[in-house]
């Protein structure tokens, strides 16, 4: 197994004396398998986030731990473990322009990604360039420019090239079509599609687009105030909900609805 989540509850306590708790993760378990694309699919507020940001080591979680590849990352706390672990287990977030520092140049983006990789003895300019060139961009055309220079599909793809140059293990990708323009979204799935298939990444996709994840999942969770409702295969999701959240989902996206009632 890749990953294992196990039991994994986040509280924050809140308010004026920090009295007040708030359940925004509570007793979540799943697993990854390599090459596996596997979706957490739920409305805002339902804990996608907050669970992608402890799998990143960017937030603690309260109790429960996180196994990657037969380690619990709770041990992982040098800079240099930290970098291994970052280079294994790479997010890619929301806004694609929130990734980048405005006033540098979308190159340091990129140049940034060898500090996580082992050895000095790399021709990062040609590998940076394929990288660009394996997400559909051409070099002469994004690199030099400032962020605010590219369109989001432009950046959003620039943050994909990071993946090639890293080849990492697992994605987290936390709703990275949801500032894209529609046109521009097939073409970004289809890249996590082709870094699974040619280099064997897995992805969590996390959306609250059914939709979406039942086009491109082998396995959907259903994420509902901080707790998985329902999981299955995605044919089993959209043709027997089981949980009555989930049958709100699926009624939400119409094509989806007509398929599983049968109209």
């Amino acid at each position: 197994m890749l990953l294992e989540v196990k039991e994994l509850t986040k509280i924050y306590n809140v308010g004026l004396l920090r009295r007040k708790e708030i359940i925004a993760v509570k007793d979540v378990s799943f697993d990854v398998k390599p090459e596996m694309f596997l979706s957490l699919v739920g409305e805002s507020g339902s804990g996608k986030t907050t669970t992608a940001k402890i799998i990143l080591k960017l937030i603690k979680p309260t109790s429960g731990s996180i196994i990657f590849e037969g380690q619990n990352i709770e041990g992982i706390n040098t800079l240099k473990d930290l970098r291994r672990y970052w280079r294994n287990v790479h997010g890619i977030f929301q806004d694609p322009y929130a990734s980048f520092n405005p006033f540098h140049k979308v190159d340091r983006a990129l140049g940034q990604a060898f500090t996580l990789l082992e050895g000095s003895n790399f021709d990062k300019e040609s590998i940076i360039n394929e990288a660009l060139r394996e997400v559909g961009l051409r070099p002469e055309e994004v690199l030099g420019k400032y962020p605010h220079e590219l369109s989001g599909g432009q950046r959003q793809r620039i943050m994909i090239a990071r993946c090639y140059i890293l080849k990492p293990k697992l994605i987290l990708a936390d709703e990275p079509l949801s500032m894209i323009d529609a046109s521009t979204r097939a073409g970004i799935l289809k890249l996590f599609s082709k870094l699974r298939d040619e280099h064997k990444t897995s992805v969590i996709f996390i959306t609250h687009d059914l939709g979406l994840a039942y086009y491109v999942s082998d396995e959907i969770l259903i994420m509902y105030k901080g707790s998985i409702v329902e999981r299955g295969p995605p044919h089993e999701i959209i043709e027997k909900p089981q949980a009555q959240y989930t049958k709100r989902l699926v009624e939400d996206v119409p094509l989806l609805y007509k398929k599983w009632s049968g109209f």
